[in-house]
Order: C-alpha cells, then structure tokens, then sequence
C-alpha cells in the first residue's frame, strides 16, 4: 500500500472526564486508547504516527505511550503551542483554551507529506475503521474522506454527548451538522437540544478524517480568516467540522463518506472508563487483540 500516517491528536485536557484521558489505561496491562489505536493501524498498513501533545506534557507522554511504538512504527511529535499564530496575530495573554482541532492539525504542517488519518486519542474506533480508509487511500491520490459511525453506537450511558450529525448524497458529504446534549431518555428515545429525536441509524462523525497534505494549505488560509474575526474571543475554537463544511460549501474539496460498522467507545465522562474496560475485555477474549499490544 502506500505510504500512510495516523496523525494523533491528543493536546486536549479531559475538562469533563477531569484529567489527561490520553494517559489512562483501559487494558489489562496499562494500555490506553492510544496504544489500541496505534496497534490498529500498524495492522493495517500504516507506516508513521505523529502525535499532536502540548510541550508541558512531553516527557510524560514519551514514558507512558510513544517510546513503546520506536521499534514497531515511525514515530515524531508536534506541539500544539498557543502562540503557534500567523506573524500578524499574538496570542491574548488570557487565554488558555486550545484554539480547536483545526490548529492541532495544523501543528502538524512540518510533519506530514503523505495522506494522513487525523483520530481524537481518546476515543476507539475499532480496527475496521482503520482498514475502511486505509484501503480507500491505496487506491485514490486526492480528495479526502470521514469514517462515519452510527450513532447508537456512539452514545454514553453516563451523560449527553455532542455528534457531527452527517447528511451525504451519493456517498459523499453534504454537511456536518453539530448536535449538542445528544442522550436516550427514560422512554428509551434518543433525543437533543434541538427538539428533535433519532432513530439511532443516523451518520455521525467520529473525527475519524482522512487527508492529503492539500489541507495544510487550506487551513493556513482559513485559520488567518478565524482569528481576523475571533482573535479576542478567548473560548473561540478552530474545529475542523466547521473547515470541512466551508470546503465542501465552497466547492473546493469534496469528501467520502466510508461507513463503518465498528462500536465506538470512549471515556467522556470518568464513568465511561469502566464499560470502556469491559469492552476491551471482551475484544480480548474474543481473540481481537493479543493480551500484549507491545
């Protein structure tokens, strides 16, 4: 296949889960969600992971995920710097929110040269998901593309979640709608804050992305035009949903819509830390994954 990188973002604090979710285990020898997915996508063919972190937890992250990966895969690590602006902006010195998904990929400019796959560290996508756009790219050169998943499948018994609600047509994506407060009620419906309710069969996106280097370009240009209007606002985000439907809006990019059948799961909430567990104990018993990732 060709050359093929996850791109790793995991600069976020857990300000729900109240911790470094990135850093906390999941499996029964101390991996986290980070080392499953890496596990993944060394089985399906990537070649190179580049970690998005802040600086202030480097030497922690090394020790506890990337230095176990030296022998198995390519590895490099970027930062994502709140200074990191265009020479025309400076960054107010109030703010401490990290400026969205959008400037951590971009974080990763100087590191990237080949399509790539963008994934949150906290949450588990499942080995099909992997394999779906890892194939895709083996045959395609341009053009990018989202894992979509199901959203009962992506849903947290411990509290209301947020999903990128999908439209498509013909397989490629119309538009991400951003859906808040996303939760079954007592009658089992699945409903949100936009008085609406769910089947449950609905697309929703994972920020599960594939890219070619083009996006770089792309989100240099429309970060300069984010903080011209957003600079002072010190919870503004640069989210990379919200580039995506510029894009395809714009008609500059178009995006394919690759469904997965795989379970999502992840630790929103330090209550989901538990069922997260089970579910690894499960996949490993099932013979999924080896008792040993590395």
């Amino acid at each position: 296949m060709k050359d093929m990188t996850l791109l790793v973002m995991a600069a976020g604090m857990g300000s729900r889960y109240g911790g470094l979710k990135q850093l906390d285990a999941v499996g029964p020898n101390g991996e986290t969600i980070i080392d499953f997915s890496v596990y993944d996508a060394i089985r399906a063919g990537y070649n190179k992971v580049v970690f998005i972190i802040r600086k202030d937890f480097e030497k922690q992250f090394k020790q506890k995920i990337s230095n176990k990966y030296k022998n198995k895969i390519d590895v490099e690590i970027v930062y994502q710097d709140l200074n990191d602006l265009p020479r025309s902006f400076r960054c107010p010195n109030e703010r401490s929110k990290p400026w969205g998904t959008g400037h951590a990929i971009l974080a990763a400019r100087n590191a990237v040269s080949e399509p790539f796959v963008a994934i949150n560290g906290d949450d588990f996508y499942g080995k099909e998901s992997f394999e779906i756009i890892s194939n895709y790219y083996s045959t395609v050169n341009s053009g990018f593309a989202m894992v979509a998943f199901q959203l009962d499948k992506t849903l947290s018994e411990n509290g209301s979640v947020s999903r990128g609600i999908c439209e498509q047509n013909s397989n490629e994506l119309v538009t991400v709608v951003e859906t808040h407060d996303i939760k079954k009620n007592s009658a089992g419906i699945i409903e949100c804050d936009r008085d609406i309710s769910f089947l449950g069969s609905e697309l929703v996106s994972m920020n599960m992305w594939g890219f070619t280097p083009t996006l770089f370009d792309h989100l240099e240009k429309m970060f300069n035009d984010f903080l011209t209007g957003n600079i002072s606002d010190l919870k503004s985000e640069f989210l990379i949903p919200s580039v995506i439907n510029d894009l395809i809006e714009k008609n500059i990019e178009k995006v394919k819509v690759l469904k997965t059948q795989s379970t999502w799961f992840g630790v929103t909430y330090v209550e989901d830390k538990a069922f997260v567990e089970s579910q690894i104990k499960e996949l490993i018993q099932s013979g999924e994954y080896p008792v040993s990732l590395f």
